[in-house]
């Protein structure tokens, strides 16, 4: 049976000006430092409207467009609405053949049905936080030889802090919330740098230099450590053990549990290591919308690429 169309899609070449939202990742300097393009507007008729930031991109070699969200978890600018069913919606409006929605942590989801992606790792200052035996010790053991952790809102953090974390952030194993983002220019850290919902968190060595730096941003209800990495010199004491305590600190004032993430793959050393902190998990999906379904059966034919989305992209990727 053919479903009823209750909504009507739009795409409005704003760079994402519609989306934004007073949460980083709908932020109007996390947009511009992506490179966003567009809002998607998905509107009912009766004056309500999902508003999703996106990057719409060619698809070498044809005259099709597709979309995909920016970094991190946008999701939607909800406006009251949530689980709308992508088969409702009329997506001629878009011109698109696809969109990939990376949504919010923890819900709501701006579309229905969405695709489980992952578990991350959560620590939720207002349950009892008890941190693993072995990361409370190094943590005691690097406060007794001079590591300080430190946490300022990165608007005020001095230069040479922030210098620090765009260079930890560029090393070949610098972490991040999902292991896919190689390297962030100085265009993207001086977006961010004037954001008023980001706080640069890090550990200072014994010698006074900076010894480990995380950027945390707030963004629907959840802390996220987004990016950052340790120097060299002193990752053997894990200095970036240093940085939960003013971490939770952080979460108990803003009453906002800390996104930390999980491994690159699942059950990995990463994962592991983050699930010594955390005190509860929350799921992230995503939602693989096809707008043009006769485009994408031709884009895509010959293309055998399970759990990739969308398929005409895999062999590129």
């Amino acid at each position: 049976m053919t479903p009823t169309i209750r909504w009507r899609a739009v795409l409005v070449p704003d760079g994402g000006q519609r989306a934004c939202s007073a949460d980083y990742f709908r932020s109007e300097q996390h947009l511009r430092a992506e490179g966003v393009t567009h809002s998607l507007i998905v509107e009912d008729g009766e004056g309500r409207a999902l508003r999703v930031p996106l990057i719409v991109r060619p698809i070498e070699g044809t005259r099709h467009r597709d979309a995909v969200s920016p970094y991190g978890f946008p999701g939607a600018e909800l406006n009251g609405l949530s689980e709308v069913p992508p088969e409702a919606i009329d997506w001629r409006g878009t011109e698109l053949v696809s969109i990939l929605v990376s949504d919010r942590v923890g819900g709501p989801s701006c579309f229905a049905g969405g695709r489980p992606v992952s578990e991350v790792c959560v620590l939720d200052s207002g349950r009892p936080v008890r941190f693993r035996d072995d990361h409370i010790a190094d943590i005691r053991r690097n406060t007794r030889l001079g590591y300080v952790g430190t946490c300022l809102p990165v608007r005020q953090a001095p230069p040479e802090q922030r210098e620090a974390l765009k260079q930890l952030s560029r090393r070949p194993l610098a972490r991040d919330l999902t292991g896919t983002r190689p390297s962030f220019t100085d265009a993207w850290f001086e977006e961010v740098f004037t954001c008023g919902f980001a706080w640069l968190v890090g550990a200072r060595a014994p010698d006074g230099a900076v010894a480990s730096a995380s950027l945390v941003v707030l963004s629907d209800g959840y802390l996220h450590t987004l990016v950052g990495g340790t120097a060299d010199a002193y990752a053997a004491h894990a200095p970036a053990k240093n940085e939960l305590p003013v971490l939770v600190e952080l979460s108990a004032k803003l009453q906002a549990p800390i996104n930390l993430g999980g491994g690159l793959q699942p059950g990995d050393d990463l994962e592991r290591f983050k699930r010594g902190f955390a005190n509860a998990t929350a799921r992230l999906c995503a939602h693989e919308l096809i707008c043009d379904p006769q485009a994408y059966a031709a884009l895509s034919r010959g293309q055998a690429a399970p759990g990739r989305f969308p398929a005409y992209r895999a062999q590129a990727s």
